[in-house]
């Protein structure tokens, strides 16, 4: 709030003088000869300065205390209206003017003993209209040693002088589109058609068809909709939403099945049942509580805003401006007079830098899991997709869609969670993918070398008290045996790390490690900006216990995927970590630019080319070596990776499956990529989240799968998990 101080003369002058004079007996007093006179009694009532009552009163106004101001009316004036209804008005009013604040400050002022005149001047700074400036004047009576203001509505507007109200009419524009990266669609106003099924009226012979049909037309794999329409039933079951366009390619053939309903209807639409959802979003209505703030703002009030994702941070962006007319009425809601209008201003439109063709590839990816895949540019930071799973459909959240009275209650009590965003929101203990951090502290200590070895045994008793087990224990495999630090990281060799981690601690203190885990954007917030993230969390080690967890990723560290994504590109790039970009740019309706976001560096990891190198060495024998820990996994594939697996156990459940890594192919056409993918309480790293990675690959440069995933009998089958290696 800024306060106008406009120069004018003023003064208030008050002089009250009574000389009382008066003898208990009621006798004039005696003058004595030669005496002196009596002083006189002097009695002053001193009022306030009449300018700061009223700037009291307007800055109230200016804070929204519509209560403060009432209680400094007159009391004529508090009996001509309620407290109620005076707050109404002003409320009313600004919600109209979509007031934001006000400038104010006093012209003249007018001083009797018992009343004032105030000129002052109110400018109205509103989210539609701009500055809106009236001059107007206050009466003002003393009373009690205070000034009282005597209201009417006046005061707020010489306009609405005699009851008159002030009244918006908008006219919103349509709501502005999201792309991916190449200008594909994401979310638009469109027609739509919302698909559901009758299991009962659905004859047996026609399921198989009737599947394929709707797996073309939704992208839900088929065998997905033949369970559905199986598990039978008499009520109708939603299965998602297309374009119209795509209704009316197959719409004959469609209709000639019994069972299937269809309902159209026209408003936002989020394509293929929902790109990317955690990260784009949805629209919801705007709720009561944000009532008054969203009027503000300029909006009618009965708008869907954005709730979450990009279309909650692209709210400025997508919503445009609408066209208004602010005016008075009378009394009996007659037209009066135009104060102000304003023109519509177009919205914008956004582009991500997702592709869309992956997205879609490595959501499919983690059908059947609970869990997250991000997929950065190793050499900008652009996030290429973003899954996370299980899923849920945006379009849900619209009440026009015929599904979502069907679908969105169980979508929102739904105990998995799929609104939540796994990739950004979630963090997890890293397990042995931390082991590159470990290692690239213990090279920069001075106190190892690629070369140095180490004796991996099936134990680890270094510490007294502690018993570690390697993975080959649990597995009933062969202890791996001397190791060099580069050959630990292949066999994921937790003595080896568990080693480190104490070693580390008891001779560089108590942070070195957790420094250095910061260093690569663990436990601290990436930055993207555009999605909301968890920061997780790495503790400095307090006891030679928790150093020992910590040289192997346990412990009560935590770490986002998109953290993980994050470190494996800097560990490929030489050492930048970027700040993760979804957003490409802001263009307008006709595709200016009026935006272009650039890969922005967070900070260089103060690692040598050396270290790194020794971590990629590692990485590669995880996948390229018959020893590594996820060579079965990736033979065949054409691609260069480098990679990590990691298995985090958990308290409760089965342990998280990691794997994190990225590619060096050197296409220009196809910048390489870092991708870390978790699977929650899905088993080893290299059982469940490589096969993953390597499909995410596949997806990637040739957009085509070469092989099942070993749990599946047919591709985005229910997985049947029988763990057989680390």
């Amino acid at each position: 709030m800024k306060i106008n101080h406009f120069k004018f003369p003023w003064q208030i002058l008050v002089t009250a003088l009574l000389v009382l004079n008066a003898c208990s007996n009621g006798a004039q007093p005696t003058i004595e000869p030669g005496g002196e006179l009596p002083s006189p009694i002097v009695q002053t009532t001193q009022l306030p300065d009449v300018s700061l009552t009223v700037l009291e009163y307007l800055e109230k106004w200016n804070q929204q205390d519509y209560s403060g101001m009432y209680v400094m009316l007159a009391p004529t004036s508090r009996d001509a209206i309620s407290e109620a209804d005076f707050v109404k008005t002003y409320t009313d009013v600004a919600l109209n003017m979509t007031l934001r604040e006000i400038e104010y400050g006093i012209l003249t002022t007018l001083v009797n003993p018992t009343s004032a005149k105030v000129g002052y001047q109110v400018s109205f700074k509103t989210s539609l209209f701009g500055d809106i400036i009236r001059r107007m004047e206050m009466g003002l009576l003393a009373d009690h040693g205070k000034w009282w203001i005597q209201w009417e509505s006046g005061l707020i507007m010489p306009e609405l002088s005699g009851g008159k109200k002030l009244a918006l009419s908008l006219t919103s524009p349509t709501r502005g589109d999201i792309y991916d990266n190449d200008g594909n669609i994401i979310a638009a106003e469109a027609e739509a058609v919302a698909i559901g099924v009758v299991p009962d009226e659905i004859a047996d012979d026609q399921v198989g068809n009737l599947a394929g049909i709707l797996t073309v037309m939704t992208g839900i794999p088929s065998n997905m909709i033949r369970d559905t329409i199986e598990r039978g039933g008499g009520s109708y079951i939603p299965l998602g939403e297309v374009s119209a366009q795509t209704y009316n390619r197959y719409a004959n053939y469609l209709n000639s099945f019994t069972g299937v309903a269809v309902n159209p209807y026209t408003s936002r639409y989020y394509y293929d049942g929902g790109i990317a959802p955690q990260v784009i979003g949805y629209l919801l209505s705007i709720s009561p509580e944000q009532y008054e703030d969203y009027r503000r703002k300029g909006y009618a009030g009965d708008e869907k805003v954005g709730a979450a994702g990009i279309e909650k941070w692209g709210e400025e962006y997508l919503k445009g401006k609408p066209a208004g007319d602010l005016y008075v009425v009378n009394a009996d809601g007659s037209y009066d007079t135009l104060i102000s209008k304003t023109d519509p201003k177009p919205p914008s439109m956004i582009y991500t830098t997702l592709d869309k063709d992956l997205q879609i590839l490595v959501q499919k990816a983690l059908y059947g899991f609970s869990g997250a895949i991000v997929v950065l540019e190793v050499d900008t930071g652009r996030v290429l997709a973003m899954a996370s799973s299980p899923s849920f459909d945006p379009n849900y959240f619209n009440p026009q869609n015929y599904n979502s009275q069907w679908a969105l209650q169980d979508l929102v009590n739904d105990h998995a969670r799929p609104l939540w965003n796994r990739a950004a929101q979630s963090a997890y203990p890293l397990g042995s993918v931390f082991k590159l951090v470990t290692a690239a502290a213990a090279l920069e200590s001075g106190l190892y070398t690629p070369d140095s070895r180490y004796e991996c045994t099936s134990q680890y008793t270094e510490l007294p008290g502690f018993v570690g087990n390697d993975w080959t224990f649990d597995k009933k495999k062969p202890p791996s045996g001397n190791l060099t630090l580069v050959q630990g990281i292949m066999r994921s060799c937790n003595p080896w790390f568990y080693h480190l981690g104490l070693d580390l601690y008891r001779q560089k203190g108590a942070t070195y490690l957790s420094d250095w885990a910061r260093e690569f954007g663990l436990g601290e917030a990436t930055g993207i900006g555009a999605v909301a993230e968890e920061v997780g969390q790495i503790n400095d080690p307090t006891t030679e216990g928790a150093a020992v967890q910590m040289g192997i990723g346990q412990g009560d560290m935590l770490v986002s995927p998109l953290q993980a994504a994050n470190m494996v590109a800097a560990i490929a790039n030489g050492g930048t970590l970027y700040r993760p970009q979804i957003i490409e740019k802001i263009t307008s309706v006709d595709g200016a630019v009026l935006k272009q976001f650039e890969p922005e560096v967070l900070h260089k990891v103060p690692v040598s080319q050396e270290t790194l190198q020794a971590l990629k060495d590692g990485m590669e024998l995880v996948v390229r070596d018959q020893r590594g820990t996820a060579y079965t996994r990736f033979t065949g594939l054409r691609t260069p990776i480098f990679g990590k697996t990691g298995t985090a156990t958990t308290s409760i459940e089965d342990p998280h499956s990691w794997f994190a890594g990225f590619t060096d192919a050197n296409n220009p056409q196809k910048p390489d990529i870092a991708v870390a993918v978790i699977l929650e309480n899905a088993g080893d790293g290299s059982v469940y989240a490589a096969p993953v990675f390597r499909r995410v690959i596949e997806a990637y440069f040739t957009g085509e799968i070469s092989r099942y995933y070993w749990w599946e009998t047919d591709y985005y089958v229910t997985r049947t998990p029988e763990p057989d290696t680390e």
